[in-house]
């Protein structure tokens, strides 16, 4: 497999601080809920207590007090949490603390830590810059579709500043992750006339100090590499109001737009497999990066993909005749352990054909109950400005009325036809709006919907007096010749995106169009590192031997804030392997037709009718906290037979002799901690659970910190006292992380 994949950078980031922190030593680790979720998403539970990690606990949850064992908490820099935190410290619930933070620490709230009485326990200090969430090797978001209201509805003004700062903090933690101080260049349209227009400047210009402060904090960042300058093309929405609106047939985007694909922290699929056959099975699919099938035809057009996946579905088969045939001859035992573990991937990739047959199989008939075919031909029209032999359009209002007439069209898809057209026009006299919605029996509100796309740049009014003007598109449009295939002629509209990406790797993207916050001093720099790209590119190709992706390819990194599609991201990868570059792409969210429809119609509420997480009651730190801890058994003890009343009897689970309890190991033996696990942890710990920010303070890191920025610039003091142990905590001071390549 080529390339590098930001899902393993995560992973490899995370799972070496936390081993570089035990040392082969048994600890607890302690995380919230938003830190839990970051851990899930790149890796396992038993990836994390093979580092001798003894049990996993979570910080809002109440918990045994553990005063013989070290902690290492992984915490979000939020209010509430770090109340938690100085909880703990307070009462001595660990041995010492080992904190390690998803984002930065307010200065604020830093103080509190510092002036706290439990700092003494502290041992490690130090922020991963990690706040958002891989989803595929090249595809980065952060779980964030309230971004969009955010930036574009007037009634939320007073918020962009403060969302703004969170983003560039996670913009940094990508380029971090990736272990690039990129060139930070931002979208300008020329003549804008809406609020948004600015924006992306304002973000540029966080995220050029966010990187200059690491960098200045972290004397090895960014790490020693070969590999040319990358660059940080930083971009919004409303540079493509188009492409959230056509319909794609790659299978990946058709997907999304057709089928009931559920969006959270899991991207699931409810489907029925082997309809008709005794193996009909009705199942909840979990679609991730990690499956082949998905992989490989994601980003085929749909024409190919079913005939193609039948075809290797077919090969598959044949190739593992055994596991067909459900026989198995005499064997050793060695054989038979081999031959059931082929036996469980087996039904594993079967089931994943079978899926995605399935699924393919769904989007081709709704393709053609929806009649996508005769919606696609206008639609084409109407984004690329020219019809199928690369002329303007003749008769396209009347092609746009016969299809809003058609019932067998759905709603949505009447609706994108509507705004496509307005968009085509350049405007459109309102009554014609109204005009539009009616023949396609609309409701008339639906009119908010094109009307809000003004808030994105879009010009949707236009005043019967007001002579027309010509405005020369920002991107050049698609003037290939014409596919000669029937299918391909329906996709013949490009993203914006790829018109840029193209540019940028050619090295001739505009400085006016795509200023940069630091031109660089040779106004040729972007040109020369373009052709060495593309000298490199010419050599013998490395995918047709199957070896790994060159690890000096040039790396672009591409934010598009207020969500991006499908079929943006696609054209990452397509442009990445045809132009050997490593092309990366980050966003709020990921939008299908429906959703940016849906967010479009909220961009005219009132602020208090879109239940915004910044308006909502600021998370608390949960009461228990507060609680005065019950003494230790020993101590009840040694009151009770002092004839003092006993404080509260502890849990069951915290009396001697109790049994292990969900999401724990047994304790260590008493005399001392292993030096390592016993076994490594299995299945038996399935059922445990792992595990708008304020003004970033400056990433002050100590030099021996490593590449990760840390507000402290000196360890905290070692209790005296205990002179034995001083070497010993040493050792986890400026912790350095490990190498992940």
């Amino acid at each position: 497999m080529g390339g590098p994949s930001i899902i393993q950078e995560q992973r490899d980031l995370l799972l070496s601080t936390i081993k570089n922190i035990t040392r082969g030593d048994w600890k607890v680790l302690v995380v919230d809920e938003s830190a839990n979720k970051l851990i899930e998403n790149v890796a396992t539970e038993d990836d994390v207590l093979n580092l001798n990690v003894a049990n996993i606990e979570h910080i809002e949850k109440k918990r045994e007090m553990n005063p013989t064992m070290d902690a290492i908490y992984i915490l979000s820099p939020k209010p509430h949490i770090i109340e938690c935190l100085l909880a703990d410290l307070d009462r001595r619930r660990y041995q010492n603390a080992f904190l390690v933070w998803t984002g930065v620490v307010d200065p604020r709230l830093r103080r509190r830590i510092d002036e706290s009485p439990g700092k003494r326990m502290i041992r490690c200090f130090e922020t991963l810059a990690i706040d958002f969430f891989p989803r595929e090797s090249n595809l980065a978001t952060f779980r964030d579709p309230w971004s969009f209201p955010i930036l574009y509805n007037p009634e939320c003004n007073d918020l962009i500043r403060e969302h703004l700062q969170g983003l560039a903090q996670k913009i940094l933690g990508v380029c971090v992750t990736l272990g690039e101080y990129p060139r930070v260049r931002y979208y300008k349209p020329a003549n804008a006339m809406h609020e948004a227009s600015v924006l992306c400047e304002h973000l540029a210009r966080m995220v050029q100090e966010e990187l200059d402060t690491y960098a200045n904090w972290n004397q090895d960042y960014p790490p020693q590499t070969n590999r040319p300058a990358s660059t940080l093309i930083i971009t919004d929405r409303s540079m493509d109001i188009t492409a959230p609106l056509v319909h794609e047939f790659t299978y990946q985007a058709m997907a999304h737009d057709l089928l009931p694909i559920r969006e959270g922290e899991k991207i699931m699929y409810h489907t029925v497999t082997d309809k008709g056959t005794p193996d009909e099975a009705e199942i909840d699919y979990e679609i991730t990066d990690k499956d082949k099938v998905w992989t490989d035809y994601r980003h085929q057009h749909m024409k190919d993909t079913i005939g193609r996946m039948t075809v290797d579905f077919k090969k598959f088969l044949e190739a593992n005749p055994a596991f067909v045939n459900e026989q198995t001859g005499p064997g050793s035992v060695n054989n038979l352990r081999d031959m059931l573990g082929g036996m469980k991937e087996f039904a594993a990739q079967k089931e994943s054909f079978s899926l995605h047959m399935s699924m393919a199989q769904d989007a081709m008939n709704l393709f053609q109950q929806y009649k996508l075919p005769d919606v696609a031909s206008v639609e084409q029209c109407l984004a690329t400005g020219m019809d199928e032999d690369n002329r303007r359009p003749k008769n396209i209002l009347e092609s746009v009325v016969r299809l809003l007439d058609d019932q067998a069209i759905t709603p949505s898809d009447r609706l994108r036809l509507i705004i496509l057209y307005i968009l085509y026009r350049e405007g459109v006299i309102e009554n014609d709006i109204f005009l539009l919605l009616e023949h396609a029996k609309l409701p008339k509100d639906e009119a908010v919907v094109v009307k809000n796309l003004a808030h994105l740049g879009g010009r949707v009014l236009h005043n019967l007096k007001e002579a027309r003007r010509a405005h020369p598109p920002a991107f050049p449009k698609n003037t290939k010749p014409p596919e000669v295939n029937e299918e391909y002629a329906l996709s013949r509209f490009e993203p914006a995106l790829q018109s840029v990406l193209e540019d940028v790797v050619r090295g001739t993207l505009s400085s006016d169009l795509f200023p940069y916050m630091k031109p660089p001093m040779d106004p040729n720099e972007d040109l020369i590192a373009a052709q060495q790209g593309s000298l490199r590119a010419g050599r013998p190709n490395w995918a047709a031997s199957g070896r790994k992706a060159p690890e000096n390819r040039q790396r672009v990194i591409v934010f598009l804030a207020g969500g991006a599609t499908f079929s943006e991201s696609r054209v990452c990868y397509d442009i990445g392997a045809a132009r050997s570059r490593d092309i990366f792409l980050a966003t709020s969210h990921m939008l299908s037709p429906n959703l940016f429809i849906r967010q479009l119609r909220d961009l005219d509420k009132g602020r208090g009718r879109l239940d915004l997480p910044a308006d909502r009651p600021k998370p608390r730190a949960p009461d228990w906290i507060h609680e005065r801890p019950a003494p230790p058994p020993q101590q009840q003890q040694q009151q009770q037979q002092m004839g003092a009343p006993p404080g509260p009897r502890a849990p069951p689970s915290a009396q001697p002799g109790a049994a292990a309890q969900h999401g724990r190991r047994p304790p260590p033996p008493a005399g001392g901690l292993p030096g390592r696990p016993q076994a490594p942890p299995t299945a038996q710990m399935s059922n445990m659970s792992l595990g708008g920010p304020a003004r970033p303070p400056q990433h002050m890191a100590s030099p021996s910190s490593g590449s990760r920025p840390s507000p402290s610039a000196s360890p905290a003091p070692v209790p005296a006292g205990k002179p034995e142990k001083e070497k010993k905590k040493r050792n986890f001071l400026g912790m350095k992380k490990s190498s992940k390549d």
